[in-house]
């Protein structure tokens, strides 16, 4: 069963489409990756899905409600930790959760929020004296207050040390292996490659690609990178291969099966293959590609004409799940 629904979305400020005609679906229990470049659409689709904004077009509902709407009895089942919040700086975290617990519906004990977001030692710390990644856990510690059916988390893990952002995903993980259903944004590609089962990417408003987070980077093409022989040039390797200087990579859509090919050679003729890695495709790989596809199609796309209109309007995307 979906716990939201995206049905062909718009939204525009203006002369400005922020979301344009975007579908897609995240089941219950599940991590959802909402991706893009900055200014693609994803804060005023985060607004839309939260009840902040109303749609121009399209619907939206949360748990089989519209959160514009039906904004009362969403926000009961719903945590949102959003970008940026506003803290009292003088008061300490745990002051700050118990203050929050007061407008949260059976909320979760204080302590219990403080340990889920990584801050017990900081509960008698004041706010201001809190570093930019223990207030974005403490963001968290707030959205988790009521032990929410759906989480919506918006850059959850800026300004946090890597032993701090991996302690967030697993209280991330456990949230989903709970029921939890966890829709993020993040800049932080591996974050989404490690969290999400499911993405969408956007664009100018628009979802470009989006699917199975496994099945979208096993469709892509991985890489063998290694050390060429100096006995052997790239002409003599079994498959094909760019050298920049003696560094060898051979794209692939298997890389162990380019792998096991390129091993193979070296064995039958006494070879070593130095500092071989077997890399398959990431997300940094996706994004990199559809940047020089966008890249691409805008420097040969045709001259505006004098009104200012472009001839050659890209078709919409259907959307993730559409």
């Amino acid at each position: 069963m979906a716990a939201i629904q995206v049905n062909h979305l718009s939204k525009s400020y203006g002369g400005f489409q922020a979301v344009n005609d975007i579908s897609f679906e995240v089941e219950a229990g599940t991590v959802f990756a909402l991706l893009g470049r900055n200014g693609a659409g994803k804060t005023t689709t985060m607004e839309l899905l939260t009840g902040f904004q109303k749609p121009d077009a399209g619907s939206v509902r949360v748990l089989g409600l519209d959160p514009f709407k039906d904004r009362s009895r969403v926000r009961g089942n719903v945590g949102i930790m959003v970008q940026e919040a506003g803290f009292f700086p003088d008061l300490t975290a745990g002051q700050t959760v118990g203050i929050w617990r007061d407008f949260t519906p059976a909320a979760r004990p204080a302590s219990e929020a403080l340990e889920l977001a990584g801050l017990t030692a900081k509960a008698k710390t004041k706010v201001r004296q809190l570093s930019g990644g223990e207030k974005r856990r403490l963001d968290l510690a707030l959205a988790l207050l009521g032990e929410p059916d759906v989480l919506f988390l918006d850059e959850p893990t800026t300004g946090m040390d890597p032993e701090a952002r991996r302690n967030i995903w697993k209280v991330v993980r456990d949230l989903a292996a709970g029921g939890t259903t966890v829709l993020l944004t993040t800049h932080y590609l591996e974050e989404a490659q490690q969290l999400a089962t499911n993405l969408a990417i956007m664009d100018r408003g628009e979802i470009v690609l989006g699917g199975d987070m496994a099945e979208t980077l096993a469709a892509r093409v991985g890489q063998v990178s290694f050390e060429l022989p100096s006995v052997s040039h790239a002409g003599e390797l079994p498959l094909p291969a760019t050298v920049r200087g003696r560094l060898a990579v051979v794209k692939a859509a298997d890389p162990d099966l380019a792998a096991q090919t390129l091993l193979g050679w070296a064995s039958e003729r006494g070879l070593r293959l130095r500092g071989l890695e077997v890399r398959t495709a990431s997300l940094e790989d996706l994004f990199l590609e559809l940047a020089r596809n966008d890249e691409m199609s805008q420097t040969n796309a045709p001259a505006r004409s004098d009104h200012g209109t472009r001839s050659d309007r890209p078709a919409r995307s259907g959307g993730a799940g559409a």
